[in-house]
């Protein structure tokens, strides 16, 4: 018999399918402290949580029979992904549960936004019926932007269309196409925040979307606009939003997540009369968590008969002999991916792993899923993203993958190369693992390089003319950046160039204009490998 802890509160419906297994025994115990946990653990094949209970590396560590653990979920934040690698233990969640859910609250958000539901209703039950004070609008023929067309944007996006409304986005995976089959515009951010009556973010938080909406979008956006938030606290700047209101720039807010949470009981959206929030009830119905207590379900019995499982979000199984051989490479191929999706422009198309020299021989496949996490880990999030769920996520989206062998390589005796292909452009690294020495990158496209993928990179695309090297050094010497190393790399005296310095801190928004306003440089890229 397989043994089942459910340590938090999980749908009795969802987990009827354990329970009915023939060789599961289910055993229900909520509210465990870290050390009751641990007394117990050690006689469980397989763990439920929500968010409750933190899976520490002390409990993994108690966790001898363990083979899996299963979060009725989408986030994972709450378990040590590592210990439990380390340990064999396999990870999944429930990312499609709340899919519905979510969308469906933030359209009942954007209702109740448009007009001023929870504000009447207050001064409705304390005895006033003023209906002049709660002039709305309606949802028809507005402009609705969509910041995130993954599952739950593009339902969001479904919606609105039935609603009569014009539906613009941003994605930086979605096609032309696809968005066409939807009835979507697809467009810059800063064009949305022009043209938006509504705008909803459903990305997820990362260094690039942490305050994709602050100070410098509202000051563009259109007057009279209103903002909700569903997804993650942090996306949108709350100091420069209530700016934004008192301003008038924004006529009201909806926000279902903060920054912090809770909130401070003193925290300003409490009191502003232009903002409705909830406590973060995006997933909370009884479907939802029926749905993700099913799914999960039905992935611990796959899980522990040794089936395939859908979901997982840590390493996969490789054979010993194929993991020894391929082991310098996982670093170097999710290195090369990060560094690839912070210099290409447009939506990801192809992605192409190309090894030379002696790992032509060898099967490369168990390399792919790390040089998608590398790329799609910089628009999705690290927590979304990982190399067990990297492929479906890729092909989900509609990413070609490619690889290819050559038994040539031109600089070193092994050699990787990835290639990404998207609406604008083409663009490749290379990159080699060097006894001794570690991972390194020895291309960038067709300029040769000798660069250790960490901390912060400046990669300037120039024209090779006398004094640019100066110019740039003093631009980031007046802005107090330090410059660790400087590389240099061309393909003839006069031509195309590549400038790669490494810094010792992020290099600040208008230093990185300044530097791109110099004549001779075509582009500035800053890739941070943090």
């Amino acid at each position: 018999m397989y043994k089942v802890l459910v340590s938090d509160p999980i749908s009795d419906y969802g987990l009827q399918q354990l329970a009915c297994a023939a060789d599961v025994e289910v055993t229900k115990k909520t509210g465990l402290s870290e050390d009751e946990l641990i007394a117990l653990i050690g006689a469980y094949d397989a763990l439920l949580v929500r968010s409750h209970t933190k899976v520490t590396q002390r409990i993994l560590e108690a966790a001898v029979r363990l083979k899996v653990i299963g979060r009725a979920g989408v986030g994972v934040d709450n378990i040590d992904l590592h210990a439990a690698t380390i340990r064999g233990i396999v990870v999944f969640n429930a990312p499609n549960g709340n899919t519905v859910t979510t969308c469906e609250h933030t359209f009942a958000m954007m209702m109740a936004l448009a007009r001023h539901i929870p504000q009447a209703y207050s001064t409705t039950v304390a005895g006033a019926w003023d209906r002049k004070s709660f002039l709305g609008v309606e949802l028809r023929g507005k402009i609705l932007g969509v910041l995130g067309l993954g599952r739950i944007g593009i339902e969001v996006a479904k919606r609105a269309a039935a609603f009569s409304m014009t539906v613009i986005g941003y994605d930086p995976f979605l096609t032309e196409e696809k968005a066409d089959e939807l009835g979507i515009k697809l467009m810059p951010i800063d064009e949305i925040m022009r043209k938006a009556d509504f705008i909803t973010v459903h990305t997820p938080l990362t260094s690039d979307t942490h305050h994709m909406i602050a100070k410098r979008q509202f000051s563009i956006m259109k007057r009279g606009m209103r903002v909700i938030n569903c997804a993650r606290g942090g996306i949108i700047d709350e100091v420069a939003l209530l700016e934004a209101l008192d301003e008038g720039i924004v006529a009201g807010a909806a926000f279902d997540v903060f920054e912090k949470e809770p909130p401070e009981p003193s925290h300003p959206f409490f009191t502003h009369p232009n903002i409705i929030v909830t406590p973060h009830l995006g997933a909370s119905t009884i479907e939802a968590q029926e749905n993700v207590a099913v799914a999960v379900s039905k992935q611990v019995i796959h899980c522990l008969r040794n089936e395939p499982v859908q979901h997982a979000v840590n390493m996969p199984a490789i054979p010993a002999g194929l993991r020894n051989r391929l082991q310098p490479y996982f670093t170097l191929c999710d290195q090369l991916g990060k560094s690839l999706a912070q210099m290409t422009d447009g939506t990801v198309r192809e992605v192409s792993i190309e090894c030379a020299g002696g790992l032509a021989d060898t099967d490369i496949a168990p390399l792919v899923p790390y040089a998608l996490k590398g790329i799609l880990s910089h628009h999705l999030g690290p927590e979304q993203v990982n190399v067990v769920n990297a492929l479906y996520m890729a092909k989900e989206r509609g990413v070609q993958i490619k690889t290819r062998k050559s038994l040539i390589a031109q600089g070193m005796a092994d050699e990787i190369t990835i290639r990404l292909k998207t609406t604008m452009e083409e663009r490749w690294v290379t990159g080699a693992a060097l006894a001794g020495v570690g991972e390194r990158l020895i291309r960038i496209g067709p300029y040769p390089v000798e660069l250790k993928a960490e901390g912060y990179i400046l990669l300037i695309s120039q024209l090779d003319q006398p004094g640019i090297i100066g110019h740039v050094g003093m631009l980031l010497g007046e802005s107090g950046i330090n410059i660790a190393t400087m590389q240099v790399g061309r393909t003839e005296i006069g031509g195309s160039a590549v400038m790669i310095l490494k810094v010792d801190k992020k290099v600040p928004e208008q230093v990185m204009k300044a530097l791109s306003s110099i004549p001779a440089i075509k582009r500035v890229r800053e890739i941070n490998f943090n």
